[in-house]
């Protein structure tokens, strides 16, 4: 794929003409959340194209955005609807992408549906890297896709975007420029939980800087606690730097949530934050930070500033509050955690630890190794020998 400066281009000027398109890969509860925020925007220099295989099942969930939006007044932005598009078939990607050459791509899809991938897993082996290969299965196609169609789109991956996107760079393929979801539910807990400590009110003048991966949003968030890992974080509260105890922070993240498909608002509204983010940043021309899984190909979570270099659209990795080193030595230990050893030369690596426990809580053994070549079958071995099994299928 062309370098995102060199896509930015073309998604600036379509952004400066009121003419930018976003492309909804997989209309689940994700996709559908999303539909309903940009909607909500009631921007009619917006076209949406909602892609997917089930023409009556879109159809549906569109209408009800379409007359929920006129409701609020807020249905100003075009809505298609393409479907028959497998994402088995990398042609019929191909295809789509290039008749609506959209300016954003998210994708949404998921290998499995239906199913929470960490209700299997946290409860049994307490890592979530077990489902990476499943993750990518149908990324890496839409990925090719996109490659091959010389899209100048911008790519957000939200599945599972910490390994997912590093992956794919490591085995030199087209990668997503930036994750959804994961950090970005994090940081929301910790301005609730720095409001209430300081005492203040107003938690949306606290700024949170942090970089972790997906390991540690899963585990402050359900136990408020960081398995003894020092995860790098500064809080801000009108510029001026906070002396708060981060154990007292991670304590009061733990906050109840559904376990349901509403959970899918928060991935949704991290998709959402990246898009909104861009457009913003073109027509103020002012810089905006976003919080990324997998951004720019690296492992793990980090903070991206959208702005302006050299007069020219951009996004980089934010290194004033913390060195790369020290962020990516956080990414790692939390992505070990999860599961992952390492990521190289488009090779997955589980760690002992992972492969101990899925033996012990499912009975298989894990490859110590996926290669790139072997993601789809080691996707349907996890199906097979373990989804299906713990949902009580043959």
């Amino acid at each position: 794929m062309k370098e995102l400066k060199e896509r930015l281009k073309v998604v600036e000027n379509n952004i400066l003409n009121e003419n930018i398109t976003i492309m909804i890969i997989g209309l689940g509860s994700v996709g559908g959340f999303l539909l309903d925020y940009l909607v909500s925007r009631n921007d009619p220099s917006i076209k949406i194209v909602v892609v997917g295989r089930n023409d009556e099942k879109m159809q549906s969930r569109v209408n009800i955005s379409r007359v929920a939006a006129t409701i609020r007044k807020q249905n100003k932005s075009k809505i298609c609807i393409e479907s028959d598009v497998d994402l088995n078939d990398i042609d019929s990607i191909q295809k789509t992408i290039q008749k609506y050459e959209p300016d954003f791509i998210v994708n949404s899809s998921r290998a499995y549906p239906g199913l929470k991938y960490g209700s299997i897993s946290w409860k049994n082996v307490r890592a979530y890297g077990i489902w990476t290969p499943l993750s990518i299965r149908f990324t890496k196609n839409i990925l090719e896709a996109c490659d091959r169609s010389d899209t100048n789109a911008i790519v957000i991956n939200t599945s599972y975007s910490d390994a997912v996107n590093p992956w794919l760079a490591s085995a030199g393929r087209a990668y997503p420029d930036f994750g959804s979801g994961n950090l970005n539910h994090l940081i929301p807990r910790i301005r609730f939980a720095a409001a209430e400590i300081l005492g203040i009110d107003d938690f949306w003048n606290l700024d949170v800087m942090i970089a972790t991966g997906h390991f540690h949003d899963v585990c402050i968030s359900k136990e408020g606690q960081t398995e003894g890992v020092n995860v790098p974080l500064r809080i801000y509260y009108n510029g001026e730097e906070q002396d708060i105890d981060k154990a007292a922070i991670f304590k009061r993240c733990s906050i109840p949530m559904p376990t349901d498909a509403t959970r899918n608002m928060m991935n949704a509204s991290s998709n959402y934050n990246i898009i909104d983010a861009f457009i913003t940043c073109v027509r103020t021309q002012e810089n905006q930070r976003v919080f990324s899984p997998g951004a720019l190909g690296h492992l793990g979570g980090y903070p991206v500033v959208v702005g302006y270099q050299d007069n020219a659209l951009n996004a980089w990795i934010d290194t004033e509050y913390f060195s790369m080193d020290e962020m990516a030595q956080g990414n790692r230990e939390s992505l070990l955690l999860d599961g992952i050893e390492a990521i190289e030369n488009g090779t997955l690596v589980y760690s002992d630890f992972l492969i101990e426990k899925a033996k012990n809580a499912f009975g298989v053994t894990l490859p110590k190794e996926v290669p790139f070549d072997k993601i789809d079958d080691t996707a349907e071995f996890l199906i097979n020998n373990i989804i299906k099994p713990q949902l009580g299928q043959q």
